[in-house]
């Protein structure tokens, strides 16, 4: 693959689930890997739960912002990893599709939180190296 795979994280408010696989994958494959992070619903900010536990990691989300799912994104991506949104995401021929079975962070306790972001962090490694993998 001559460009950069770009995997795009998608979850109903793109606040929390999704934005800390984004933060890990920015953090973990550098400039090897294009992300991209959406939400069906998007909320107005980032789940201040998800900021602490991943600023805990070194991860800084405090300029991240949810955004709108839109047609765009999907097409652009190589990698669609939903997290919650079900049906809500639609499905483009050609690209890979993958479900993370995640808990909602929002309205949790720092140690739920803490046990989402760890989840999330295990998948985010074992994406990049299928995504390295198929390169």
């Amino acid at each position: 693959m001559s460009e950069l795979a770009t995997v795009l994280f998608v979850c109903v408010h793109n606040a929390g689930r999704s934005q800390m696989a984004a933060g890990y994958l920015k953090h973990l494959a550098g400039d090897q890997i294009k992300v991209l992070s959406a939400g069906t619903q998007p909320g107005t900010d980032i789940n201040p739960m998800a900021m602490a536990v991943m600023l805990e990691e070194g991860i800084d989300l405090s300029t991240a912002k949810p955004e709108k799912l839109s047609d765009e994104k999907v097409l652009e991506s190589d990698y669609v990893i939903t997290m919650g949104c079900g049906d809500a995401c639609q499905y483009f021929p050609g690209k890979t599709y993958l479900d993370w079975p995640l808990t909602d962070p929002k309205d949790q306790p720092i140690e739920i939180v803490r046990g989402i972001r760890d989840d999330i962090k295990a998948k985010v490694e074992n994406l990049i190296a299928e995504v390295k993998a198929s390169a």
